[in-house]
C-alpha cells in the first residue's frame, strides 16, 4: 500500500510492498485466479470479502486478481472474491442485494451520484478512515469533495476520473472530407458527419435507446446548449430553450447514425467507432485499448477533443462519472473490508489497474499522474496529447449528481437515471416525432415528482 500501513488500529492490514505487488503480477499462479477452497480440499475458514465492479474487461479482471492475491498473501486469514456487475444492471442488482441483506463488501467504479444516493438512504458506510489510511494528500486537491456528505463524512472514495463523452474522430476521414480541424460547434459537427458519411461509414454513434447512456449523454447536450436539468438549488429547469435546442440537434443527427442507434447503449456506441462503422465516436479513453486490440489499422488516425457545443461562446461540459469505491452497510468483516479497500491504492498495482484500460480510468492520485511507471504504458505514450486532454477535461467534469460547482448535490440523480425519464424524452421527440413542448413538460413533471419523493 506504500506510504500507509492501513486504517487506524486495524491489525489486519499488513503493508503490501511494491516487491510483493510486482511478484504477484509476474506470477502465473497467484494472479491467474481466485482459490475457492484451501489445499487438499480442506474447509476454508477465511473471512470472505465480495468485490463488485461494472468495470470487468478481461485485462482489468486480471489486475483485480493480482490485487486480490497480493492482499491475501499479506493477510492469510482473508479470501476475496471478485464478482462483475454492469453499468446498466447494478441498480437492480444492488437493490436485490440490500433487500436480501446479502450485500457485497466493496463496490468500485460506480458513479458519484449513485454513492451519494445510497448514502443518503443509510445504505453505505462512511469511508473517512480509509481515506486517512491511503493518505488524503496523495489525492488531487478536491478529488474526493464530490463524495462529501451533509453529515460531514465521505460516502465513497475516488478510484479515478473518466472523461466519458469525448468526441473521437478519424483524422483521415476529416481530411478526405476537406476539413482541417475537428468540429467545435454542433453545426460544424453535423456538416462534418454529412461529409464523412459515405461508403458504408456513418457519421456518429449517438445513443437513442431507452437506457442510462441516452439519459447521461443527453444531459451533456442540454449543458452544451447553455442549459441545465436543475438549478443550483435543485429546482427543475429542464423546460428551457436549451433543452429544445438539444432535442432538435439530436433529431437532426439521427440520419447520420446507424440504424441500430435506436437501441444503442455504451457497448454498441463504442464498438461502432472502434470497428470503423462511424467516423466519430462519443466515449471515454477505452477507445484506445479497443482500437489497439480490435482495429489496429486505424491506430494512427484517431484522436479526440471535447464534444462540440451549440455555439463557440458556450463553455464545454464533460460528463465525468467520478468512478468511486464504496462500502455497503451491513456487509460482514468491516475492518477487513476497509483494509482491502485501502490496499487497492498500492502504487504498483494501482498503476497496473489504470494500465488495464489506458486513458479510460484516469488517476485520482496526484502521485501517480506523473509517475514514470504510469506514463510508460505504450498507449499512454503513443496518445500522450489525448490522455493529457482527457485528464484535464475529466478533472473539470460534472454529472447529474452535481451539474456545476455551484450546484448542491442531487441525491435523487441515481433514481432519475435509473428511471430512464430523460431517455424516454429523447425517444418520444426524436424517434416517435412527438411535439417537444408536451414531452418536455411531462418530463419536468416526472422530475419534480422524483424530487418530492
Amino acid at each position: 500500500m506504500g506510504e500507509s500501513a492501513g486504517p487506524s488500529r486495524n491489525p489486519l492490514l499488513s503493508r503490501v510492498s511494491r516487491r510483493t505487488a510486482l511478484r504477484v503480477l509476474a506470477g502465473t499462479g497467484a494472479a491467474a485466479g481466485i482459490a475457492l477452497t484451501s489445499a487438499c480440499g480442506e474447509k476454508d475458514n477465511r473471512a470472505v470479502l465480495r468485490w463488485w465492479s461494472p468495470q470487468a474487461a478481461p485485462d482489468q479482471v486480471k489486475i483485480y486478481k493480482a490485487q486480490i492475491a497480493a492482499f491475501e498473501a499479506a493477510n492469510p486469514a482473508v479470501r476475496v472474491v471478485f464478482e462483475p456487475t454492469s453499468d446498466e444492471g447494478y441498480p437492480a442488482q444492488l437493490a436485490a442485494a440490500f433487500a436480501a441483506r446479502q450485500v457485497p463488501n466493496l463496490v468500485t467504479h460506480l458513479p458519484s451520484f449513485a454513492a451519494q444516493s445510497y448514502y443518503a438512504k443509510g445504505l453505505l458506510e462512511p469511508v473517512d478512515d480509509v481515506i486517512q489510511a491511503i493518505g488524503p494528500d496523495r489525492f488531487f486537491p478536491g478529488a474526493n469533495a464530490i463524495y462529501s456528505t451533509q453529515d460531514k463524512h465521505f460516502c465513497a472514495i475516488g478510484t479515478g476520473n473518466t472523461a466519458v463523452d469525448m468526441l473521437w474522430y478519424r483524422k483521415d476521414l476529416l481530411r478526405a472530407a476537406g476539413l482541417d480541424a475537428p468540429p467545435a460547434t454542433w453545426d460544424e459537427l453535423r456538416e462534418a458527419c454529412r461529409r464523412m458519411q459515405r461508403g458504408g461509414i456513418y457519421g456518429a454513434p449517438l445513443p437513442y435507446g431507452m437506457n442510462a447512456m441516452t439519459s447521461l449523454i443527453f444531459i451533456g447536450f442540454i449543458h452544451r446548449a447553455g442549459g441545465q436539468v436543475f438549478t443550483p438549488d435543485l429546482e427543475v429547469a429542464i423546460d428551457s430553450p436549451a433543452t429544445y435546442n438539444a432535442l432538435e440537434f439530436f433529431r437532426s443527427m439521427r440520419e447520420y447514425c446507424p440504424a441500430g442507434a435506436s437501441n444503442f447503449s455504451w457497448g454498441e456506441s463504442l464498438t461502432a467507432f472502434v470497428s470503423g462503422a462511424t467516423a466519430t465516436g462519443i466515449y471515454g479513453g477505452r477507445v484506445l485499448a479497443n482500437v489497439a486490440a480490435q482495429n489496429p489499422a486505424i491506430q494512427d488516425v484517431i484522436s479526440c477533443t471535447t464534444y462540440p457545443t451549440m455555439a463557440r461562446d458556450i463553455p464545454a461540459w464533460t460528463f465525468n462519472d467520478f468512478p468511486s469505491l464504496l462500502i455497503p452497510k451491513g456487509a460482514p468483516h468491516l475492518a477487513e473490508t476497509k483494509a482491502f479497500a485501502a490496499s487497492l491504492y498500492n502504487p504498483a498495482l494501482y498503476i497496473q489497474q489504470l494500465h488495464a484500460a489506458p486513458g479510460h480510468v484516469l488517476p485520482a492520485l496526484k502521485s501517480i499522474a506523473d509517475d514514470p511507471a504510469y506514463r510508460a504504458n505504450p498507449l499512454i505514450t503513443r496518445y500522450a496529447a489525448e490522455v493529457d486532454l482527457m485528464t484535464r477535461t475529466a478533472a473539470a467534469g460534472q454529472n447529474l449528481g452535481q451539474e456545476t460547482p455551484a450546484h448542491r448535490p442531487n441525491l435523487k440523480a441515481s433514481e432519475i437515471i435509473a428511471s430512464n425519464a430523460i431517455a424516454e424524452l429523447v425517444q418520444r421527440v426524436v424517434l416517435n416525432n412527438e411535439a417537444p413542448r408536451p414531452a418536455v413538460a411531462a418530463t419536468a413533471a416526472k422530475l419534480r415528482d422524483f424530487m418530492r419523493g
